[in-house]
């Protein structure tokens, strides 16, 4: 019987294939109380199960295929960080010195207690890294349970990737794969390149999870959130992915496959017509230069924004390189990290946020401070708070990006800012790193200034702002947050997270036409900028510069080439005076 089940959309495309069912090592881990004689043992299972996992992440990262995307090594660099994570570590030991508890009891108790520390995260890009911590130990419960890795090569293949025949229960069938999974993790992910895989569905994950950020990366039909998706979906079933939808259609009828084979040739057409636009100028009908720039996350993503024709970055997250690591960088890892991302650039600007973390205590404890009691992390001590909070953090970071300035064009983008005490401060501190790199005689270079308009306030006093910094990046996922007091990460609420809210509209369009009228840059960094049904709408408002993941560049740029900015406009104000503007795009 046909039946489909509903998630988040994370990758374009559409994917048939048979399932292949991957389950969580969690659900059957045993229980029981050791000998207090035995601990040691315990222990030594544990790490011989951590230096095992350690070593198949390590194999699998020094044997990346030249043309694996480049965040795939970051993301296993944070794996292989995370095994070694003293709060998991010391945890873990806790349970079984001071409780008796067996080694995998141990080791899951102290995962709910790291996972629940993650829930806790306002930032949804680093509240979703407990998707990373929950592989690491799947692997290890896997590793003590005798299971070998479910997608990655094992003795037992000969070192190769899975055949079909290893992986169905009907080696007779020829046709594609699709994983269905509770969660996958990257090093897992590696294999999609050379498996019979064509797409993939998990029970968790989100937007901007691990596993979402490597399918957009490789291209690959993807639909995270599903819920029960495993549980619900056979061995072998048929499945069709609609990573456009964000849906699992199980069982699909004769119709329904032809259908979705048709719409599945379309896409593969539509990509090849989208290719064709790379050396494309991003100009409208009406001769209006449209800014098209990539968000990333490490220092290597650089290359895929530059093969899809981003004419910058217009966000580096740093604080990709802050997480799960038992210290914070310091100033000459940072330094020849944001160089690594200015150089990769090749001349085009690179606009670094600075760290953008806060009411984390996983990364807080970590650091030697603690932020107990914050009753709600979104109103809490995060981004710019959390750095003026902490001076000689924040100071070793603006250092290392002064540096960085040094190699190429670089504008420095400070996050959740929203009094002017907080802009005068950060200043301070910006010329006081410059004082330090002169009294040591350290050479650096010139940066553009710009803010964050990502809290309402800030939205309504644009004109102090714009007295201090060169240009605006808006925030577009927290302006929403924040304007309608909707916690995007509860899913009671979660329906009324509106981008096409009318008070949500009006702040961006005023903060475009402000910057416009005082002749400052303003761009759109947020999930609106690389969703194609807001371009239109952004163009009439007057935006010129979006700043999106490097996948989505080359669809917005075929709504730009496609738009007539003075139409636009005046359809714009009109959509803006609505009260139900969602309705007219």
């Amino acid at each position: 019987m046909t039946f489909s089940v509903h998630g988040l959309a994370v990758s374009r495309g559409i994917a048939i294939g048979r399932a292949v069912l991957v389950a969580s090592s969690r659900a059957d881990v045993a229980h029981y109380f050791i000998d207090a004689t035995k601990t040691a043992e315990e222990i030594q299972r544990l790490r011989v199960a951590r230096d095992a996992v350690s070593e198949e992440i390590t194999r699998v990262q020094r044997d990346l295929p030249k043309d694996a995307p480049h965040e795939l090594s970051a993301l296993l660099d944070v794996h292989l960080m995370l095994l070694q994570d003293e709060q998991l570590i010391s945890g873990v030991k806790h349970w079984i010195n001071d409780r008796l508890y067996n080694a995998e009891w141990a080791l899951t108790t102290q995962y709910e207690i790291i996972a629940r520390q993650f829930d806790d995260m306002e930032d949804e890009y680093l509240r979703e890294r407990k998707a990373d911590l929950e592989q690491v130990v799947e692997r290890m419960l896997g590793f003590m349970k005798g299971v070998a890795s479910p997608v990655l090569p094992t003795p037992s293949t000969g070192g190769r990737a899975p055949r079909q025949q290893d992986l169905l229960l009907d080696d007779t069938m020829d046709v594609p794969l699709v994983l269905v999974a509770h969660d996958i993790s990257p090093a897992d992910m590696l294999q999609f390149k050379q498996s019979l895989f064509v797409g993939f569905a998990t029970d968790v994950g989100g937007r901007t999870s691990h596993t979402a950020i490597v399918a957009r990366s490789l291209d690959i039909p993807a639909v995270v959130g599903a819920r029960s998706a495993s549980q619900l979906i056979e061995q072998d079933d048929w499945v069709i992915i609609d990573g456009d939808a964000g849906v699992l259609i199980v069982d699909p009828s004769p119709i329904i496959l032809a259908e979705y084979g048709f719409k599945q040739r379309q896409g593969e057409l539509e990509r090849q017509r989208l290719n064709r636009l790379l050396n494309t100028p991003a100009l409208t009908l009406d001769g209006q230069k449209v800014e098209l720039l990539a968000n990333i996350e490490m220092p290597d993503d650089t290359a895929g924004a530059v093969s899809v024709g981003a004419q910058g970055v217009g966000l580096f997250r740093s604080e990709f390189l802050f997480m799960g690591r038992s210290k914070l960088p310091d100033e000459q890892e940072q330094y020849l990290a944001y160089r690594k991302a200015v150089e990769g650039m090749k001349g085009l600007p690179v606009t670094i946020r600075t760290v953008d973390i806060g009411s984390d205590k996983p990364l807080d404890k970590l650091a030697g401070r603690t932020q107990d009691g914050q009753l709600n992390p979104a109103l809490g001590l995060r981004a710019i708070r959390w750095s003026l909070a902490d001076p000689p953090m924040f100071l070793t970071q603006l250092r290392a990006i002064l540096r960085a300035a040094a190699h190429g064009p670089v504008h420095l983008l400070v996050p959740m800012l929203a009094h002017g005490s907080e802009i005068r401060h950060t200043l301070s501190l910006l010329d006081f790193a410059r004082a330090e790199l002169d009294n040591k005689g350290i050479a650096y270079g010139p940066v553009k200034l710009g803010a964050m308009i990502e809290i309402p306030a800030a939205a309504l006093t644009l004109k102090l702002f714009l007295k201090y910094f060169d240009f605006l990046s808006i925030g577009t996922n927290d302006l929403i947050q924040y304007t309608l007091a909707i916690d995007r990460a509860d899913e009671a609420v979660a329906h009324l997270y509106d981008p096409c809210h009318p008070a949500v509209l009006r702040l961006i369009a005023d903060t475009i036409a402000e910057c416009n009228a005082q002749g400052k840059g303003v761009s759109v960094c947020g999930e609106m900028a690389g969703d194609t049904s807001m371009t239109r709408l952004l163009l009439g408002m007057g935006l010129r510069s979006f700043s999106m993941h490097p996948s989505q560049i080359l669809a917005v740029k075929q709504q730009v080439l496609r738009a007539d900015t003075g139409k636009l406009q005046r359809w714009a104000q009109e959509v803006l005076a609505s009260d139900e503007p969602a309705a007219m795009l």
